[in-house]
């Protein structure tokens, strides 16, 4: 049964690792009431069997207008006007609407169109850490040696938006200024709080960016998702509001969830050394069909131990209605918890346990259902490139900080690390070349 009080869903605790919280939540049941940092109180769901139920129930919708005033008071939503131009995206859209708006993404990440710019993807993964290491050992003009670098900073902040900016069609002199800060708009603050005047200029600076976006594309068409977008606007299929909004997830959730996976596949991979060192072999050279099958099967096991999405976006019941024997009022919000799903025992064995040879493995990384990420196929193919890069370029990796010194984001709904200080080579090998780490 649901706690009589609702439990907080926040802290450097709970951040830092929620896991212990979510296995009593499971054994205690699939719905718990909760409370998120804006005040807002919620449904949370728990356990493998539960999400899925309640990720396919047609009864829950994602539209924020079915939220009741007792959400919408407190819930960190963005403000007007952007809230109704820019979060009428796919993750707030329901059938029939969502059908049409998902129907014209979804061609641009199939695995077959990603597995064709896998060479280049691996290209752009290359020329960063090169910018950030020197060359690589095997060029004759590198250098070895060992140094620390923030993997943060000089690789997972920006390969990500450099392959959705080669996948959607962003020319490369607007990409180059787009602010990471932008990303930052997901994560809105309630009107009373004393950042809210930074985020609400954030928000501006993301719409004006892609108001020039669009723009640009309308202008110079091409045969790209961006350009489709504008034709799809232009024929009448989507509002202007949805076309921007769409644009607005693109930039905004194709790259984010993809940068702290990484992080969260490094410290998963850096605590557990004989996995580490295991993988770290199999990717280096030349890689058999068995390396590459492992490698394939490591990143699926990362994404379920650790999930960049741990939890879902709001859903709400038209209606007071029944949940796995408890009655949610209309419009309270219903949160899924992927991550307590990814660790239920019920549905993975030893699940606490990484294990890069787990299969099948089911995991909800991506979600579930009509909501499912779009952009999946891309993710696994970019974490892929990433691991091997990374393990490659960075032999005898290690923590380059105490572990319980990492700072994990305090985003609501999203696990990773905004500093991934790490040392590599000869242990006591004298830093050279890297990123920079900040204290």
């Amino acid at each position: 049964m649901p706690s009589p009080e609702p439990l907080p869903l926040y802290g450097k605790e709970y951040k830092t690792d929620p896991y212990p919280l979510y296995r009593k939540l499971r054994e205690e049941g699939p719905v718990h009431r909760v409370n998120f940092p804006s005040g807002v109180n919620a449904w949370l769901v728990t356990g493998y069997e539960a999400a899925q139920s309640a990720l396919t129930d047609d009864r829950l919708g994602k539209n924020h207008d079915l939220g009741n005033s007792a959400w919408r008071e407190r819930a960190a939503i963005m403000p007007e006007p952007q809230h109704s131009q820019l979060q009428v995206h796919l993750l707030h859209q329901d059938p029939p609407k969502h059908t049409v708006m998902r129907k014209l993404v979804t061609e641009a990440f199939t695995p077959r169109n990603v597995e064709r710019k896998r060479a280049r993807f691996e290209q752009l993964a290359t020329e960063l850490l090169d910018a950030a290491l020197g060359p690589a050992a095997d060029d004759p003009a590198g250098t070895p040696g060992g140094g620390v670098v923030d993997v943060v900073a000089a690789f997972a902040a920006h390969f990500p938006f450099r392959v959705l900016a080669d996948v959607i069609g962003l020319p490369d002199e607007i990409a180059a200024r787009f602010d990471r800060d932008w990303g930052k708009v997901v994560q809105p603050v309630g009107p009373t709080d004393p950042q809210r005047p930074v985020y609400e200029g954030r928000l501006r600076g993301l719409q004006s960016y892609i108001a020039e976006v669009v723009e640009h594309k309308r202008a110079h068409p091409e045969d790209d998702l961006l350009t489709k977008l504008v034709r799809a606007c232009e024929a009448g299929e989507i509002t202007k509001e949805e076309q921007d909004s769409i644009v607005f997830q693109l930039l905004v959730a194709g790259q984010e969830p993809v940068t702290n996976q990484i992080t969260t596949a490094l410290v998963a991979l850096l605590r557990h050394p004989a996995e580490l060192r295991r993988l770290q072999e199999a990717v280096t050279g030349e890689m058999s069909a068995a390396d590459q099958a492992l490698l394939a099967r490591a990143v699926e096991e990362l994404l379920r131990y650790d999930s960049a999405f741990e939890l879902t976006t709001w859903r709400f019941f038209a209606e007071d209605s029944d949940l796995f024997g408890t009655t949610v009022p209309a419009g309270d919000s219903v949160i899924v918890s992927l991550c307590a799903a990814n660790r239920d025992p019920e549905r993975f064995p030893d699940a606490d346990t990484l294990d890069l040879d787990r299969t099948p493995n089911p995991h909800m990384a991506f979600g579930h259902g009509i909501h499912f990420c779009p952009g999946a196929a891309l993710a696994r193919v970019e974490l892929q490139i990433a691991l091997r890069a990374l393990l490659t370029r960075l032999p005898q990796i290690r923590l380059a900080v105490p572990d319980e010194d990492l700072v994990w984001v305090g985003a609501v709904l999203a696990r990773g690390v905004n500093e991934l200080p790490v040392a590599y080579g000869p242990s006591g090998a004298a830093p050279g070349g890297g990123c920079p780490v900040r204290h």
